[in-house]
């Protein structure tokens, strides 16, 4: 058991999404999670408000076994696979996330202070998840697809928008972590 719940070399990761990435192209298939969430809206009716989920989303019933395997692996990993003496934050990322208000994670991956029930409860903290939820549902068509659709299955196929796409949520991430967090904590 310890296998498991030890850290794995990155290069184990990479080599089982390559062999997944072979089996989908193969069968003629894309990954990504933004199409499970177009998939459902397209179920629930969505076509009758968007044009964006008007297509034939029975073709498409095969992807929800991801959102399954999220929702069942998350909760297998989080309640049998955690292994909390297993992370390391880096002491100046401590101090950074210090310096503006968050308090250490303590053995937890994420810090409470933006990820606790109380945080997503608070009028500031539902203001940003709304915010959040909004920026991604616009940005997710806009850019075509989301970051593991362009950075897994778009990349592995060199698609340039995809390339375009990556940079730019490496760019985001490094303006939002740098810049804007300070401001909104």
């Amino acid at each position: 058991m310890e296998f498991i719940t030890n850290t794995w070399h990155w290069s184990v990761s990479g080599f089982l999404i390559g062999v997944v990435m072979l089996l989908l192209t193969y069968f003629g298939k894309t990954f990504g999670m933004s199409s499970n969430l177009r998939t459902i809206c397209s179920m629930s009716g969505g076509s009758k408000t968007a044009s964006y989920f008007n297509f034939d989303w029975r073709e498409q019933k095969w992807n929800l076994a991801i959102v399954l395997g999220s929702i069942v692996g998350g909760f297998i990993a989080y309640h049998f696979l955690g292994n909390a003496s297993n992370i390391d934050i880096n002491p100046k990322t401590i101090a950074q996330l210090q310096h503006i208000g968050i308090d250490a994670p303590n053995g937890k991956f994420l810090p409470d202070a933006l990820f606790s029930m109380e945080a997503l409860t608070s009028p500031k903290g539902f203001l940003l998840l709304l915010l959040g939820g909004f920026l991604i549902g616009f940005g997710t068509p806009y850019a075509g697809g989301c970051t593991s659709g362009h950075a897994i299955s778009g990349l592995s196929n060199f698609q340039l928008p995809s390339l375009i796409a990556v940079v730019g949520f490496f760019v985001g991430g490094l303006v939002m972590a740098h810049f804007l967090i300070p401001i909104i904590f």
